[in-house]
């Protein structure tokens, strides 16, 4: 059964890896509902949350693939009710 979650990420880098984060969010843009990025230029950071919805494995594939491109810090949170 497919869950939702909100991945929180923040891109300590931005100009560095913000590509390859946009990349990896394409590739599973079958689970994502709505997205919102707040590029904070003076810090040199962005702050990003995901809403998505599918198979525990998938969101976990998700995550795990954005969490290893470096100057990304990701935190994810899955709800227990299953839709």
């Amino acid at each position: 059964m497919a869950k939702i979650a909100v991945i929180g990420a923040v891109l300590e880098k931005p100009e560095e890896c913000q590509s390859q984060f946009n990349a990896i969010i394409s590739e599973y843009k079958h689970l994502v509902k709505g997205r919102l990025g707040l590029p904070m230029h003076e810090d040199k950071v962005s702050a990003i949350s995901v809403i998505v919805v599918g198979e525990l494995d998938e969101i976990n594939s998700l995550t795990g693939k954005l969490g290893n491109i470096s100057g990304v810090n990701v935190k994810t949170s899955i709800s227990k009710k299953e839709i």
